[in-house]
């Protein structure tokens, strides 16, 4: 089945019951608090699990002299309805080693009655009940499908409590509670719809429900039951009106229901309880957790869940229908087809912003990704908005593009403009837009409409540009307010130069500090997002956590904006920008050899994991840089007091430009044997740099494997033994 088919089962459920689901939460959270409550009152005696009949109905005896009725509660409180040597009635929780009474049985209160009948029926009698259990049920399936789609979106039970990714509040903490609180959740459901089916008798006729009366055995004749039956299994005792051997004892217990000869213990006569009895009065105590207080809390902590996960879902749809495509016409009937291709989703931003003005001039269009790319039989104009991954790749919603284009042919021409969206600070500008648009010009029914236009930096004024040529083209008249097509960032945060030095006058490198709120909270590995032009163009910078401030390394560009802006910082200046969450480039928890390879700016997030390893894990780290600096000198420095420390177990360096020409991956080829056992023992290798060292280190690495038998390199990336954080 698609993970489609079991988000919109869970959807479905969860809006069909998500009131009742709330009242039966909170409800559900009153009555737990109940049952704990309960726990606390003095009246269960020690040991209790350990008394027999044989102990305590003849200490009773010797205080009573008659005696009606002796009762066990779920809580284990023991009541006795009896007469003293006074004549007096007595009706209470009692002693059952003594007969002391303890206190008298409390009605429950009007309140915890009303929201009962409440939680159980909604007041509607039968008509509730089988109400109540249909929303059981769908809460039983709930449960199911978001187990299900836990385990797609962690790859497999073997993945069920590994790190989750976090992308916003409401998605994060959805999948951390419901996987926490799975069971809880799940057993209230199947005891809910289980107590709901048995209330109508559904598994059997309500004749074959009552105690069925068995043939008893020659030992249970003649032994005595007294010594061998403890008072926790009893439910309830009628006692004999006088002492003639012929009145019995009628014991309940909680699976059948016996006559007792009261002199000499020996069942007369035995009932038992049918299996479908027994398993409702488990899935009551489970339901209510009236047995167990620590369960009663755990039931209550799972009905808070319950309602938090109607607010969190309620969030992630209404977030994925704010970002999902919406198209007004069909992909059939549309003269306007636009693909797009987008790793992170700001390419759409750029499209819709299109296809509605598009619609407003009376044209029929259809927005869809590159993946999705079919036969449009009324097309007359394709227009790809695609940007790049990684070194010149597709996203992960065009990787599909090029096998269709062989399969999809059009049947009539049509015209094609592509427009790329990219960075220039990386060398691959574009790359993927460029060869979308070389495969259109070699199709026979695509005939190039414009140029192949490239954007930087998602920048609108670029963007405009295209916008002015299609339109005089096409005789379209689109917006050409850049102010349009900009997206200005929201929970920026300021933040303050502390500390700015340089590294290289001759690499124009340089380390920069910053100081940021004391309630921000950030880890080394994190990413720091800035707009240096005020709109939609961002720059991220993995960073450090260097004794609390935020801590990175920066070359400048040229021509860079990014770069540019943070080098123009002064001492005491603010900027702008915002922390993202990288929890995927943490350093690892359960890894206790880990290995770090950068280059040039790629070190500043190691400097904070290293210097925050408390733990004292075993930590090698790998640099490459041109030249020897003053800045690679205090980086030796550093290693050496974390050393001593013993947050560092090596700092190897290699020289690029000095004599040697000395790289990174002549380091690990040296070193071959370690990163072999290190991944081979569990350890953990994490690369923090330029794209193209990354690619060359990968390569190394997935050599040394594949000579010394080890596993795929591919495969140790996918059991988290490979992170990798490069620009």
């Amino acid at each position: 089945m698609t993970l489609s088919f079991w988000r919109y089962a869970h959807l479905a459920l969860a809006l069909f019951s998500s009131v009742f689901l709330l009242l039966a939460s909170v409800t559900g959270i009153i009555l737990a608090v109940d049952a704990v409550q309960e726990k606390t009152l003095p009246y269960k005696v020690e040991n209790f699990n350990k008394i027999t009949l044989g102990e305590t109905l003849p200490a009773l005896k010797k205080v009573y002299p008659e005696i009606t009725e002796l009762s066990v509660d779920y809580n284990q409180f023991v009541t006795l309805q009896a007469i003293d040597d006074d004549g007096n009635d007595i009706n209470s929780y009692i002693d059952p080693k003594t007969g002391k009474a303890l206190g008298t049985p409390v009605k429950k209160s009007e309140f915890i009655k009303w929201i009962t009948s409440f939680h159980r029926s909604l007041f509607l009698h039968e008509t509730g009940r089988f109400f109540v259990g249909v929303i059981s049920f769908c809460l039983l399936l709930i449960s199911i499908s978001g187990f299900v789609l836990v385990l797609k979106r962690q790859r497999g039970i073997r993945n069920f409590f590994s790190k989750i990714i976090k992308e916003y509040f409401a998605q994060y903490y959805h999948v951390l509670l419901g996987r926490l609180a799975l069971i809880p959740i799940f057993i209230i459901a199947l005891t809910g719809t289980y107590l709901s089916l048995e209330r109508f008798h559904f598994f059997m006729g309500e004749e074959k429900t009552k105690p069925v009366k068995t043939e008893l055995s020659e030992k249970d004749k003649t032994n005595s039951i007294f010594k061998s039956t403890l008072l926790s299994d009893v439910k309830k005792i009628e006692f004999p009106f006088t002492d003639d051997p012929e009145e019995y004892y009628i014991i309940e217990l909680k699976d059948r229901e016996i006559e007792v000869n009261q002199v000499t213990g020996a069942i007369i006569s035995e009932k038992k309880s049918p299996i479908t009895t027994q398993f409702a009065a488990l899935s009551l105590d489970l339901h209510t957790g009236r047995i167990n207080g620590i369960w009663a809390v755990i039931l209550a902590i799972a009905c808070i869940n319950i309602l938090f996960f109607i607010y969190s879902g309620f969030a992630i749809t209404l977030k994925r229908r704010s970002s999902r495509i919406k198209n007004k016409f069909k992909a059939e009937e549309s003269t306007f087809i636009l693909l797009v291709g987008s790793e992170n989703g700001s390419s759409f931003r750029f499209a819709n912003a299109i296809l509605k003005q598009l619609i407003n001039h009376g044209h029929k269009a259809y927005i869809t990704e590159l993946n999705r790319f079919a036969v449009y039989p009324k097309a007359e104009h394709i227009i790809v908005f695609s940007s790049t991954h990684g070194l010149g790749d597709a996203p992960s919603n065009g990787n599909k593009f090029k096998a269709l284009l062989e399969k999809q042919n059009q049947e009539q021409k049509i015209n094609f403009s592509v427009v790329g969206f990219g960075s220039k600070s990386y060398p691959d500008f574009c790359g993927f837009a460029i060869e979308i648009d070389k495969l259109l010009a070699t199709q026979s029914w695509a005939e190039r409409y414009l140029d192949l236009q490239t954007v930087n930096d998602k920048s609108a004024t670029e963007f405009v540009n295209w916008i002015k040529l299609w339109s005089a083209k096409t005789g379209i008249p689109l917006a050409t307010t850049p102010s349009l097509y900009n997206h200005v960032p929201k929970g920026l945060q300021k933040l303050m130069v502390l500390d700015k030095t340089p590294i290289s006058d001759t690499e124009h490198t340089f380390i920069l500090t910053l100081r940021a709120h004391s309630r921000v909270k950030f880890a080394s590995g994190d990413l720091l997002a800035i707009y240096p032009a005020n709109d939609s163009r961002e720059r991220l910078y993995s960073i450090g956590n260097h004794s609390g401030n935020i801590q990175l390394v920066v070359k400048l560009h040229p021509n860079g904006l990014g770069s540019g802006y943070l080098n123009n910082l002064e001492l005491g200046n603010t900027i702008k920008a915002k922390i993202l969450k990288n929890p995927a480039f943490h350093l690892p928890k359960k890894a206790q050899e880990i290995a770090l390879i950068s280059n040039g700016t790629g070190i500043a997030p190691f400097l904070g994991m290293i210097e925050q390893n408390k733990s004292k894990k075993e930590i090698h780290l790998y640099s490459g840089f041109r030249m020897i600096t003053p800045t690679l000198l205090a980086y030796k420095k550093f290693a050496g007091i974390m050393i001593q420390k013993e947050h560092l177990e090596h700092f190897h360096v290699a020289l690029s430009r000095e004599a040697e020409h000395i790289y990174v991956m002549d380091l690990i080829k040296n070193d071959a044997s370690f990163f072999i056992n290190l991944l081979k023992n569990g350890g953990v290798i994490m690369i923090c740099g330029s794209l193209a060292m990354q690619k060359d280190v990968e390569a190394i690495l997935n050599e040394l494997c594949l000579t010394n038998e080890a596993q795929s390199l591919l495969e140790y990336k996918n059991n988290g033994q490979l992170l990798t954080d490069c620009y």
